[in-house]
């Protein structure tokens, strides 16, 4: 294991991070709010004058092998997430470190679970910082740092270590350079929280709101600087504004880049794509039709706008909320506690388990079926966007599936026993953490936070945030005595 390599990796990555708060900064100046710059001043030196040192005198060593860039994945969020936890501390909106540092994890995540009670009482410049960690932790942090390595320092293993099992399925590389596929990357990225910001100002919201609803919605993440998230506004333009850009961000950006290129025969082959429709065609109409049936709302439109934007919201992690769905007909509650479990597209700003993993499952399932009761002696591939899938990559989502589904369980049953809550509440914080949706049902659903969970449950809760954002194996294969063997 290359130590100084490391160590020259995790140097940029705080040089990175201490840099990037100039802009809130500059929101504490505009705002007139001191305290919060003299925080981000100090924040920004700390991580500087740490990061810099470790930089300048490691710069030298620069071959990562493959454990080195797990251990970069895992440790890197970890410390990115404990510095940024700095301007919330030294200015004392949130003293506690175990707090700071499980809203710092939430957002760089872009799980978008919270401990602030009062989320309009903080000074802009804090909550610009909080939604500025969804901006750089959506397209994943450690490939913004990958932009500012040098060529050729295994920047692809990073972006490996850091990247969604299903990446390796529907193999998303489209550019040989992986520095140059980082650039399109973020390009398309912002590109699309800059046209989120243009619609959302011109349909009368203010720029800090607009910027901030921007950086939460293309990332899939969810802080709202409005206590009462996107349905603060009661707005039915802001909400189908956001449902379209939460979309995108669910979809694989390498497809951005095909049409980009004019490309449109890889979207119209992309299996994914086509389920992601279909799955949100599917639960839209479900839970539009029992809101409707139910006259939860007075008229058809608003039960399928209210239904779609939740749907889409949990469906791609985003985690906004425009109304207590709790007070949904059960149903209808039943409907979003399934689409806790699906996800976006791999590729994608989203977490969970991911439309491809699904794709595979169940059509192994078929051709199992079909094979032992149809046609035994058959050889029947299973074809994703048009190639033939590899058994080592059914076995892999098959595992992928499995893993997610006991992380559940056995988190779930720790965290009830950690802090003696209800089992729906810890159920449905795990999957929240784990899934990096943010609200859930319970103690911990839309109208709610997580402010009254323990200490050991709030670090355990960020644990599975981590664990979800780097897509399981990434964060776990650490654990294993043999890894740390040479």
């Amino acid at each position: 294991m290359n130590i100084l390599a490391i160590i020259y990796v995790l140097g940029t990555l705080l040089i990175v991070t201490g840099s990037s708060m100039i802009s809130p900064l500059i929101c504490a100046l505009i705002y007139d709010e001191g305290d919060a710059a003299i925080a981000f001043s100090i924040s920004a030196m700390i991580a500087i004058g740490i990061g810099g040192p470790c930089w300048w005198f490691s710069r030298k060593n620069r071959e990562l092998g493959v454990k080195d860039s797990y251990v970069i994945a895992s440790f890197g969020w970890i410390l990115v997430s404990a510095i940024s936890a700095l301007p919330f501390m030294i200015h004392g909106a949130i003293p506690s470190f175990t707090d700071a540092f499980f809203e710092m994890m939430s957002g760089y995540t872009t799980t978008g679970a919270t401990i602030l009670t009062d989320i309009e009482a903080v000074p802009h410049g804090l909550l610009f910082w909080r939604s500025q960690t969804h901006l750089m932790g959506g397209m994943g942090f450690l490939t913004l740092t990958i932009i500012f390595l040098p060529h050729g320092m295994g920047g692809l293993r990073i972006f490996r270590a850091e990247s969604s099992p299903g990446q390796a399925i529907t193999k998303e590389k489209f550019i040989p350079r992986n520095k140059d596929a980082m650039i399109w990357l973020w390009g398309i990225y912002l590109v699309l929280n800059l046209l989120n910001v243009i619609l959302l100002y011109l349909g009368g919201m203010s720029l800090f709101d607009a910027l901030t609803h921007a950086f939460a919605t293309v990332s899939t993440a969810g802080y709202s600087p409005k206590n009462a998230s996107m349905g603060h506004y009661n707005s039915a333009y802001f909400d189908w504004v956001t449902i379209v850009f939460m979309f995108l961000g669910g979809v694989t950006f390498g497809l951005f880049y095909q049409v980009i290129k004019g490309d449109w025969h890889a979207v119209k082959i992309n299996t994914e794509f086509r389920w992601y429709l279909g799955f949100i065609l599917l639960l839209c109409g479900m839970v539009t039709w029992i809101l409707w049936k139910n006259d939860t709302y007075s008229s058809f439109i608003d039960a399928l706008r209210y239904a779609t934007f939740q749907v889409i919201s949990i469906l791609t992690t985003t985690g906004f909320t425009t109304t207590d769905y709790e007070k949904w007909p059960q149903a209808a509650q039943m409907f979003l506690l399934i689409v806790c479990f699906i996800g976006a597209c791999a590729g994608s700003t989203t977490s969970g388990i991911k439309v491809v993993h699904y794709v595979i499952i169940f059509k192994y399932m078929y051709a199992s079926i079909k094979k032992i009761f149809f046609q035994p002696l058959a050889v029947i591939s299973i074809r994703l966007n048009q190639r033939a899938v590899d058994s080592s990559i059914i076995n892999l989502s098959i595992c992928y599936f499995i893993v997610n589904i006991l992380m559940v369980l056995g988190g779930s049953a720790l965290l009830v026993l950690l802090d003696d809550m209800d089992y729906l509440t810890g159920v449905s914080a795990v999957i929240a953490s784990l899934m990096n949706i943010g609200p859930g049902f319970g103690a911990i659903g839309p109208s709610e936070n997580f402010a009254f969970i323990s200490d050991a449950g709030k670090w355990f809760l960020s644990w599975n945030m981590l664990v979800g954002r780097l897509e399981m194996f990434s964060a776990l294969v650490i654990f294993y005595p043999s890894f740390w063997k040479e």
